[in-house]
């Protein structure tokens, strides 16, 4: 049986913190949000989007605005607004933005609201207008900006300020800036690392006396920190019920089974930023169509955290098999099959929902199963075993036998055939953006199967970019991305371009030149020096993995090297598809035909093919 994962657009921010908490449509308390002023703005315009007026943010502001009329870019200023209950599910606010020409949602949310919103929760809230379809005029678009009135459990304050975390903060600096314990603002954001650089925390603010406001008893109890958990008993009927209101016009089909998954971009880490269902398609699939976009993934893929915990001996160290950025990953036998679980907290859930986003609509022999989920107390994905660990750990692990020559060809043609399926064969088009031989997995038999879905971007067929927030592992991100932000099915043809280098010399994508490690250089740095020789077949031979001695075929690796060449180029219109990548890994692999990498420039029919054109 079928089950519909529809992504629910309204974001929950503030999950109570225990269970007799509730966001009625009673709950309102004063909030205040700290918005940095950007270069050109002034106070006016800012009152003006804020539903205020420059006099009134002056007023709040006595010790950074000498005047109404001027303020310094750079600094922040406390604006106030009305914080209450949305669709009986999350505080926040909602202002009403008029859009110019040229406005898009990332740059009404990072910079006309200050990053107190997220592009992705501006598309959500005005699921009417595509991000590539806004209206220039006669258009308001909805700015919701989430809030807290307190936690009577942690303290008897009862004015926050939601503030937008930037590269520089720290739990220190904020403390020391706002005059307030770091343990009191850990406590009221758990879990949360202030100087991750983006996303929301919430902070005690002072009132129009220069003085802490006292919890109100009636909004006692609403969290102001970061998700604590998800509470599927009390208030899972609350949030679906509120869910249907607010789609009624959108989905007009009855769901019967829904479990609360927490969603976000940026901002997952504060509290909960929004959900996901996953219900029962109890109509016809086409039906599907007037509601949200979803996933479709097997009834069976749900597991408890009792089986989960059984399988892997209450996550011991014993059963512990790897460790990423987004959470820890232990073997497992489940249902009888092999599988490894990654176990992650609740500020991954934009991770999470983007590997459940990815890997239940796209399957392919070259891409890492997924088995199942589980969303109770963290947030687990559930894989299918891969025995033979990640290609890092074959190249440069003391323990693994060097992967032999033929074996680095057929890894690299199967991980490029994993990438051009979801390049070129899904729509939309996902671009994985996390490239790396830490997440290629190798089998038993040596085949390649690309791993780790967290980061992946999808956008509409035939975009070339988007501007986004800047992820992925340094020294395989390509110049456009690393300097604008640029996205495109490119930049995953760069990192594995890079990967291809890794294949030959099993070096790092960051060279360190010295054992103490004081300098350090790009491995595209380091064979761009050795194939822009007249002859580089002698040089080439000493940046090949030692481990493989003689045997391997020179004019083989040539050729992956010129192909890798081609893929880390500059101008990232001048790299080749992944479609031609794999035509050529396909030949170069082939022992019955003669190809030349080397001179595929010389040939335009190859050119044309290798662009994608």
């Amino acid at each position: 049986m079928k089950l519909q994962l529809g992504l629910v657009f309204f974001t929950l921010f503030h999950l109570c913190f225990k269970a007799n908490s509730e966001c009625s449509s009673g709950t309102t308390c004063d909030a205040l949000g700290s918005y940095y002023v950007w270069q050109g703005t002034n106070l006016t315009f800012i009152g003006q989007l804020m539903s205020t007026t420059d006099a009134i943010i002056a007023s709040y502001n006595t010790e950074t605005v000498t005047s109404k009329d001027s303020v310094q870019s750079g600094t922040r200023v406390n604006v106030p607004f009305t914080c209450s209950c949305i669709n009986e599910s999350f505080l926040g606010h909602e202002f009403n933005y008029a859009v110019v020409s040229g406005d898009t949602y990332e740059k009404v949310a990072t910079l006309y609201y200050a990053n107190l919103t997220t592009a992705e929760d501006m598309a959500w809230f005005n699921i009417e207008y595509p991000a590539n379809n806004i209206p220039n005029v006669n258009t308001n678009l909805k700015v919701v900006v989430n809030c807290s009135c307190g936690d009577g459990k942690v303290g008897d304050y009862g004015l926050f300020i939601t503030y937008p975390l930037r590269d520089g903060d720290s739990l220190a600096s904020i403390a020391k800036a706002e005059g307030l314990e770091e343990s009191l603002l850990q406590s009221y954001n758990p879990g949360v690392n202030f100087s991750r650089g983006s996303g929301l925390v919430y902070i005690p603010g002072k009132d129009l006396n220069g003085s802490y406001v006292h919890l109100k008893q009636s909004s006692a109890g609403l969290a102001g920190g970061a998700i604590a958990g998800i509470i599927v008993g009390v208030i899972a009927g609350v949030l679906l019920v509120a869910g249907c209101v607010y789609f009624g016009f959108y989905r007009k089909k009855k769901v019967d089974t829904t479990v609360l998954l927490p969603s976000s971009e940026d901002q997952s880490s504060q509290n909960g930023r929004s959900l996901g269902t996953i219900a029962d398609k109890s109509t016809e699939s086409n039906s599907a169509a007037r509601g949200p976009i979803g996933i479709t993934v097997d009834k069976s893929v749900e597991f408890t955290f009792e089986e989960l915990s059984r399988a892997t001996d209450n996550f011991s160290l014993a059963n512990k098999i790897g460790q990423g950025g987004f959470g820890a990953v232990y073997y497992a036998e489940l249902r009888g099959e092999k599988a490894a679980i990654k176990k992650m907290d609740m500020q991954a859930s934009k991770e999470f929902l983007a590997e459940l986003n990815v890997l239940t609509r796209v399957h392919h022999l070259n891409l890492v199963r997924l088995i199942g989920y589980c969303v109770e107390g963290s947030l687990f994905l559930v894989y299918e075993f891969i025995e033979n660990g990640n290609l890092s750990q074959h190249l440069r692990g003391s323990e693994r036998d060097p992967i032999p020559w033929s074996n680095r060809v057929q890894i690299a043609l199967d991980s490029a055939r994993g990438l051009e399926y979801i390049h070129e064969h899904t729509v939309p088009v996902y671009i994985h953006r996390d490239i790396k031989s830490a997440n290629i997995l190798i089998d038993k038999n040596y085949h390649a199967k690309v791993a780790d879905f967290g980061l992946t971007k999808l956008t509409e067929v035939g975009s070339t970019s988007m501007g986004t927030h800047l992820v992925g592992t340094f020294g395989y991100m390509p110049p456009e991305y690393a300097q604008y932000g640029e996205v495109s099915p490119k930049v995953d043809v760069y990192a594995f371009g890079v990967v291809l280098y890794e294949l030959i010399s099993a070096k790092a994508a960051v060279v360190q030149a010295n054992a103490t490690g004081a300098e350090s250089r790009g491995l595209v740095g380091l064979f761009e020096e050795v194939l822009n020789q007249p002859d580089a077949r002698e040089d080439l031979q000493k940046v090949v993995d030692p481990r493989l001695g003689d045997n391997y075929p020179l004019e083989s690796v040539r050729k992956m090297a010129q192909l890798a060449k081609a893929c880390v180029h500059e101008n990232k219109d001048l790299r080749p598809s992944m479609r031609s990548i794999v035509v050529a890994l396909m030949t170069l692999s082939s022992s019955t035909e003669d190809w030349d990498v080397g001179s595929f420039y010389e040939n335009q029919s190859l050119v044309n093919l290798m662009s994608g054109r």
